[in-house]
């Protein structure tokens, strides 16, 4: 499961969330939401919107094809990163909530996935050169979180009453993780990118273990977070296909 352009990873993404549909499984949550970020990538780049659009849509299918392969291992029982197996774990158990499914996917794919595929289109000398479009590919994703705080609140009823008590707590969390994720991809791939053959092995290693850490952190909490899941988890559906479905809505325009 490897795609060859933007409009593969589009077509293997749908072919994940219909599974995921069929079968109840929160693998589809995260991916919903990243096949939203896929077609609004491809419209910029159909636009022109990014200094290097063709240097631009290869970095979003090596991005992209990172997800793909741990997708493919976890159906398969295969090894993974270890980001990845915390985040295809948990959705396997019935405790997260539909933002810690979010956010565990987008800890993996961000801090982890997005630095090593820009380091692999941008190696040594070249990645400096690749800053603008990252940056403009990081406001891309900040532009979807109010789209997901609309979708959460339709899962989850009682958010606006959660937002009044916390200030809009899902967008100040996920506001602020994407921000440190983007901000630390965007300093580890340029040491990938400047790193030989036999350090950029252990520099991913390494990452890959710090990323895990966060993404369990995520997945469990503090006390004082859990009793504020504890009390979302009450609202949602109990419909895994219905949230995937919500999540899923605007992605299909």
């Amino acid at each position: 499961m490897q795609a060859e352009n933007i409009k593969q990873v589009i077509k293997e993404l749908d072919k994940i969330i219909a599974w995921a549909e069929k079968e109840n499984s929160r693998v589809g949550y995260f991916t919903a939401l990243y096949r939203r970020v896929t077609v609004d990538v491809k419209e910029k780049i159909a636009q022109k919107y990014f200094d290097n659009n063709e240097r631009m849509e290869e970095l979003d299918v090596r991005f992209a094809n990172r997800y793909l392969a741990a997708y493919t291992a976890f159906r398969n029982g295969e090894e993974m990163t270890e980001s990845w197996r915390v985040a295809f774990d948990a959705t396997t158990e019935l405790s997260p909530i539909v933002l810690q499914h979010l956010l565990v996917g987008m800890n993996a794919h961000i801090n982890l996935d997005l630095g090593i595929a820009a380091a692999e289109i941008a190696p040594g000398d070249k990645y400096k050169d690749l800053e603008d479009d990252f940056d403009k590919i990081n406001k891309v994703l900040a532009g979807l979180v109010d789209d997901v705080k609309e979708e959460l609140a339709q899962i989850w009823w009682l958010l606006g009453i959660v937002n009044r008590l916390f200030g809009e707590l899902e967008k100040v969390i996920i506001n602020f993780s994407m921000r440190i994720a983007r901000n630390e991809a965007w300093d580890f791939g340029g040491e990938v990118a400047r790193a030989d053959k036999s350090q950029r092995a252990n520099l991913i290693k390494k990452r890959d273990k710090e990323v895990a850490k966060i993404g369990r952190l995520v997945v469990n909490p503090p006390l004082f977070s859990r009793i504020i899941i504890w009390i979302i988890r009450l609202g949602e559906p109990k419909s895994v296909s219905k949230i995937i479905g919500i999540l899923n809505e605007k992605a299909k325009s």
